[in-house]
């Protein structure tokens, strides 16, 4: 058997064209797009990993910020209640020597002026309670409060039994809140409420500046305030009451 030089030699440089051809026009732009591709996946995780920081970081404070509000406003309800009972305590005790010193004639006039001195200190004490209220109100960050109150708000629904829950789902819930909330802040919300509850509900929202802040969900049978409006209600009405021990710590109360 013998061999042709110059057709070994032809199919020597075909063979080194074609590695020259696969080298430039193959090997070389797929290296390329792999090493492109693997540096976006790790510019990507790197991305993912800061936002991830972030969003902790936001969390925490979110906590911090409620526990303190939680605490100042439990410290100033306490100090209200307390001053409250204080005056009336003093009225009813002015009132009532007063009283056993008039004469008979005079005796049911002086009563009258007493139970009217009465109600006038204790709507004044009422009205200081609140004004405070207000004002502890108006120094809150908007956004660190809507917070507060959408986790005050997820607590009572999952206090509420599977059951109830449950029967939530039967009809449309609407959520009325302080200032009205773009796309954003009710996808936010429906997801919150949504966990809590346990299966998927309809929403509807409505703005209510009466609220002064918070949440509020409302359906045909069911009530869950959860609002700063609230909070005052239930703080006047704990004032009114014989009994100031009442609870007014300002959780929603469903209805």
């Amino acid at each position: 058997m013998s061999f042709d030089l110059w057709t070994l030699g032809f199919q020597a440089v075909n063979v080194l064209v074609l590695v020259w051809l696969l080298q430039r026009y193959f090997w070389t732009p797929v290296a390329a797009t792999i090493a492109a591709r693997q540096s976006a996946a790790a510019t990507l995780l790197e991305e993912a990993k800061a936002r991830k920081a972030t969003a902790e970081a936001a969390l925490a404070e979110v906590d911090a910020t409620r526990a303190a509000m939680a605490a100042e406003r439990d410290a100033l309800l306490a100090t209200a209640r307390k001053d409250a009972q204080a005056a009336r305590e003093t009225v009813l005790a002015t009132a009532q020597a007063e009283a056993e010193a008039l004469h008979d004639t005079a005796k049911a006039a002086r009563v009258r002026a007493a139970e009217t001195l009465k109600a006038s200190a204790i709507e004044d004490a009422q009205g200081l309670a609140l004004t405070i209220a207000g004002r502890l109100m108006a120094r809150l960050d908007g956004a660190a409060t809507d917070a507060a109150f959408l986790g005050w708000l997820v607590e009572g629904l999952s206090a509420l039994s599977e059951a109830d829950r449950k029967a939530l789902g039967d009809a449309a819930l609407k959520v009325i809140s302080a200032t009205p909330q773009d796309s954003a802040a009710q996808d936010t919300l429906a997801q919150a409420i949504t966990a809590a509850i346990g299966h998927p509900v309809t929403l509807c929202f409505r703005a209510s500046p009466d609220l002064i802040a918070g949440h509020e969900l409302h359906s045909p049978h069911f009530t869950l305030l959860n609002s700063w409006a609230a909070d005052l209600a239930r703080i006047k009405a704990a004032l009114a009451l014989p009994d100031a021990s009442q609870d007014t710590n300002g959780q929603p109360d469903a209805a």
